[in-house]
């Protein structure tokens, strides 16, 4: 069987030629990526593991998340890894408390919290939801910063949501 640009010595030579150079571009695509690149994303907040670091700032919240309506349950041993990494941002029961560990005052936000625990944020409206700090709505949403001790509540409405299903259209009582 003739393999396109295999049947010319000099055409096969050049196909030959173009295939190990393609090859050369990509195992250097991967070092790079292996050696520059991983090692500076272990290195942010949100991504790294803390249980080798010495965390001096620590700070802790509480969260409340509706969707819909409904509350969502936020389970135990959120940004717990397989293999035993601990995240910075972590829950270590289901009451809603989250707990921050790091080197210093890393800029956390809710967002980080939401992307630890892979909350579906592209499924929700955000022109329709709201993020409550301490009882009183916040004008950052998810980019509002963590602060030791507030109550956030976050009200998410899902893109699929029917909202004609919570008003009835009955006359009220007279």
């Amino acid at each position: 069987m003739f393999w396109p640009g295999m049947g010319d010595p000099y055409k096969r030579k050049k196909t030959l030629r173009f295939l190990a150079l393609t090859g050369v571009v990509g195992i250097i695509a991967v070092m790079i990526t292996v050696f520059s690149i991983n090692p500076f994303l272990q290195s942010q907040p949100r991504s790294a593991c803390i249980n080798d670091i010495e965390t001096n700032y620590k700070i802790s919240f509480t969260v409340e998340l509706y969707v819909d309506g409904l509350r969502a349950d936020i389970p135990a041993n959120v940004g717990f890894m397989e293999g035993g990494c601990q995240r910075a941002i972590y829950t270590l029961s289901n009451d809603g408390t989250v707990f921050v560990e790091w080197k210093e005052d890393p800029g956390f936000e809710i967002g980080h919290f939401l992307w630890i625990f892979e909350f579906p944020l592209r499924d929700m409206d955000e022109s329709k939801s709201k993020l409550f700090v301490d009882g009183i709505e916040s004008e950052h949403f998810i980019k509002h910063p963590l602060k030791d001790g507030s109550h956030y509540r976050a009200e998410f409405i899902s893109k699929e949501y029917d909202e004609s299903k919570d008003s009835d259209f009955m006359p009220p009582d007279v």
